[in-house]
């Protein structure tokens, strides 16, 4: 069998088979599955990035007391801005305007890309002919 037949694919609406090279046509580099590569171990296990080093890992214990003095930390925060007029009430207030602010915000963004989308020009172009900053 030559790499040219090895190669061809048998295809029927219920089946699909493809040979794979047989014995030296293997050697010589007809089909191979792991493409060339600059390095040394191309199909070494895979290692997650989530993973944490042996060294960072820290008792429960340890992270209990570690939450506990961060959480003292934040409860001196909260004191010192209710000493200065801090409000709860007035922060959460704060919170939904911005949110309000930001929707609005988005959909203008989203009309400026229709706008430039069928005027055929960008978005940047649109903010000087409507005299918007850029950094809005």
């Amino acid at each position: 069998m030559n790499t040219e037949q090895s190669a061809e694919s048998n295809c029927s609406p219920n089946r699909c088979s493809v040979s794979t090279p047989e014995g030296n046509d293997l050697k010589s580099g007809a089909l191979k599955r792991t493409p060339f590569s600059k390095f040394k171990r191309v199909n070494s296990n895979f290692k997650s990035p989530l993973q944490v080093p042996e060294t960072a890992k820290v008792s429960p214990a340890e992270e209990v007391a570690e939450l506990e003095k961060r959480r003292e930390q934040l409860d001196t925060e909260i004191a010192q801005l209710e000493a200065e007029g801090c409000r709860v009430e007035e922060l959460e207030h704060h919170i939904d305007m911005l949110h309000e602010y930001n929707d609005i915000k988005d959909i203008g963004q989203s009309l400026l890309g229709r706008i430039a989308a069928v005027r055929g020009t960008t978005t940047r172009e649109l903010y000087s002919q409507f005299d918007l900053e850029l950094d809005d």
